[in-house]
């Protein structure tokens, strides 16, 4: 098992889940491994030839693609065709977002088209279409907000007590339930689109007070504001995909409840 950004939030317990399960675990890190006991390559996905090396090294039978560059469209666009190619062969997850749509049809299953209107959901556009040409038997997951452990970005900003918007929708899941769920579908014959994100649809807001229940925090220390630039609504409906799986994925007032 190849877990590619296993030091990031989902990353790490893609090696924890993996590594209890008794798998041969191998994963790589951009700036410092975790201290978990894989066997740690540092990678830079930008670097094709780097790529390939570490797929001759390693020798994986799966390859889950959990890394996060937000802001680094080679990163994502790039290293995912990077990976796609080098990984031939080699069964692929790889993990997309809901940043591919634009929001206006709120409401996206599986057979709807993307249409980004961010530079992150362009490039994770890019990468899936890229995917899909490279490897058409690959899984490509699209997911939501990742919640858990209180190392995500959403918990951390509610510990410093930031601004949600009360305008901005999405579907969060939990990154045990979703890390569960890439891990069943990497062990499986599926191919093509995924969504894999909780069953609540809420805003960022109403998750960030949820949070800050959970954690023991006064709620009404975070302050409220409303999103200038979209997508602002977007729903991954993921009944098609929940069908599949053994792994029941919670809804975020569920799961921080």
């Amino acid at each position: 098992m190849l877990i590619i950004g296993g030091s990031g939030l989902l990353g790490r317990e893609l090696v924890r889940q993996s590594l209890a399960a008794g798998k041969e675990v191998a994963a790589t890190y951009l700036t410092r491994p975790a201290e978990l006991a894989a066997s740690w390559h540092p990678l830079d996905l930008r670097d094709r030839d780097a790529v390939a090396d570490l797929m001759r090294v390693v020798r994986p039978n799966v390859v889950i693609n959990a890394a996060f560059q937000q802001y680094d469209w080679s990163s994502t666009a790039d290293g995912a065709a990077h990976l796609a190619l080098a990984a031939a062969g080699t069964r692929f997850v790889h993990v997309s977002s809901d940043a591919v749509f634009s929001g206006e049809a709120v409401h996206y299953d599986e057979t709807a088209m993307p249409d980004p209107i961010t530079p992150y959901g362009a490039a994770k556009a890019a990468a899936e279409t890229a995917i899909k040409a490279i490897a058409p038997s690959a899984v490509i997951a699209r997911t939501s907000l990742i919640i858990g452990g209180g190392a995500s970005q959403h918990e951390r900003r509610v510990s410093a007590g930031g601004e949600f918007f009360v305008n901005d929708i999405r579907c969060p899941v939990h990154v045990t339930d979703l890390a569960a769920a890439l891990l069943e579908l990497a062990d499986s014959d599926h191919a093509g689109i995924h969504h894999v994100a909780g069953t609540d649809a809420i805003s960022r807001y109403e998750l960030g007070r949820l949070i800050a229940e959970r954690d023991g925090l006064d709620p009404a220390r975070l302050r409220s504001g409303r999103r200038v630039i979209g997508p602002f609504d977007v729903r991954l409906d993921c009944a098609c995909t929940q069908r599949k799986l053994r792994t029941r994925l919670r809804g975020a007032r569920e799961f921080l409840g």
